[in-house]
């Protein structure tokens, strides 16, 4: 048995959590951080295959991410800009691959005007949303109950300008159907990256990459906590009252502690039990939320054989089980990587396969956009989140039709000593690690508020 008591104790050793270990620590408050994996970083997670460094989670960084930013340069860590020079690739319906440049894609002359007069109308809206309250808006219940689907027919009747609109935040962001969630859910999105316009800028949205990998943002945080994280401790008990918690973990570990912190992704707090039960209202909030399903994919290759055809790397289609792929090549490294993306239903489609059927689904996606020789990579990987038992899906939780206008305003609020903080509940930032930065501030904040208004 392991008996701690601490000021707070923190659950969840990702970039949110341990920026707000951090934060609490520097402060004066005592902190433990308990984490369920045998490592830290949650869904940042920088590997090694074949001796390839690979990013398995979160990896990039664009130019409004402040937090984020600010994180990097604090902890002393240098970035590179992703590779874009060339031609991007789309697929359209007609499965005809076409060369472009620029955000728009080559479709038909009126199918891009569309796109482009769709795209002016979502930044007008998107610019009436604050991020950190889209429940606020005069129109969320209206905007919360109809499907970004169904919003996106009423804008247009163009259906491939929609596919191409629908793919931003249903398949590349919320990786979920875009009949699954609605028109407000779908707005918050966008106003947590400034615009919708930010969104189609893939040279905005994935501008920069950490040399050396993402996941050194939390290995570094780890490294100014010590011993005060601790792996491979699956929380299973919280014993609350208004004066403190208990928390048990496996390993016969046993925290008191003043406060605690939840930085972990919603759908995982009801594998916690709570003694007593949370308030009614809490669980019901719960179970409006929850995360997508994506499979990230990396093809390494000898070169990066894609740039000797004029090919930038990045590669679009609403119509294919890969929706979107990137240049991914490490910096320093001659060696050329592909990432793509398969996500919501495609994803579902593709994890029925045996393991080498999927493969060559995904390779035959990516020959589509490079040509036949994206079908013989090096190495090959899939990340798959919605396998890890401490994730389950990715990238964040968003609500199902209503929840976001109905449970919002309640999503960061305390329970008793019990404090929520993550990613998924960020405003600005919202999905991304800069609003894991910003949340883990935030919620280190309001901690420390509590600490002082409920002395030792």
């Amino acid at each position: 048995m392991i008996r701690m008591e601490r000021d707070v104790v923190v659950i969840g050793a990702g970039a949110c959590g341990l920026t707000a270990a951090n934060r609490l620590k520097a402060a004066g408050a005592t902190v433990v951080v308990v984490e369920a994996r045998d490592r830290v970083g949650g869904r940042l997670w920088t590997d090694e295959s074949a001796g390839v460094l690979l990013e398995l989670g979160g990896q990039w960084v664009s130019p409004d991410q402040t937090a984020l930013r600010g994180a990097i340069e604090k902890l002393g860590l240098d970035t590179f800009s992703r590779f874009r020079d060339g031609e991007s690739v789309y697929v359209g319906p007609d499965g005809a691959a076409v060369r472009f440049t620029g955000d728009i894609f080559p479709a038909a002359a009126e199918t891009q005007a569309e796109i482009e007069r769709m795209i002016e109308v979502l930044d007008g809206l998107t610019a009436e949303l604050d991020p950190d309250r889209p429940w606020a808006h005069p129109r969320a219940r209206e905007l919360d109950g109809i499907t970004w689907r169904a919003f996106l027919e009423q804008l247009s009747e163009d259906p491939e300008a929609r596919a191409n609109i629908a793919m931003f935040t249903a398949e590349a962001m919320l990786t979920k159907p875009s009949h699954a969630f609605s028109a407000l859910q779908s707005l918050l999105m966008a106003a947590s990256a400034g615009s919708y316009s930010h969104l189609v800028d893939a040279d905005f949205i994935l501008d920069k990459r950490v040399v050396g990998g993402l996941q050194q943002v939390p290995l570094r945080l780890a490294e100014a906590l010590g011993d005060d994280v601790l792996l491979g401790r699956p929380v299973r008990r919280i014993s609350w009252s208004e004066d403190g918690a208990t928390v048990e973990a496996d390993g016969g570990l046993t925290v008191t502690a003043r406060q605690v912190v939840l930085a972990v992704p919603p759908n995982l707090y009801d594998r916690i039990d709570y003694v007593p039960s949370l308030p009614l209202r809490r669980h019901v909030l719960h179970q409006h939320l929850s995360l997508g399903l994506v499979i990230k994919v990396h093809a390494v290759y000898d070169e990066p054989f894609w740039r000797a055809d004029g090919l930038s790397g990045t590669a679009f289609s609403p119509y294919l089980p890969v929706h979107e792929a990137y240049d991914n090549s490490n910096h320093g490294d001659p060696r050329g990587i592909l990432v793509g993306f398969v996500s919501d239903a495609r994803a579902d489609r593709l994890l029925a396969l045996a393991p080498e059927a999927r493969r060559t689904a995904i390779l035959e996606s990516l020959a589509r956009y490079y040509g036949e020789r994206a079908m013989h990579p090096t190495v090959y990987v899939e990340s798959d989140w919605g396998s890890e038992e401490w994730t389950r899906g990715a990238y964040a939780a968003s609500f199902d039709m209503g929840g976001l206008e109905r449970f919002g305003a309640d999503l960061r609020t305390p329970v008793g000593p019990l404090h929520w903080a993550s990613s998924d509940l960020a405003g600005a930032g919202y999905q991304h690690v800069d609003g894991a930065i910003r949340m883990g501030d935030r919620v280190a904040g309001e901690v420390l508020a509590a600490l002082a208004a409920t002395p030792a």
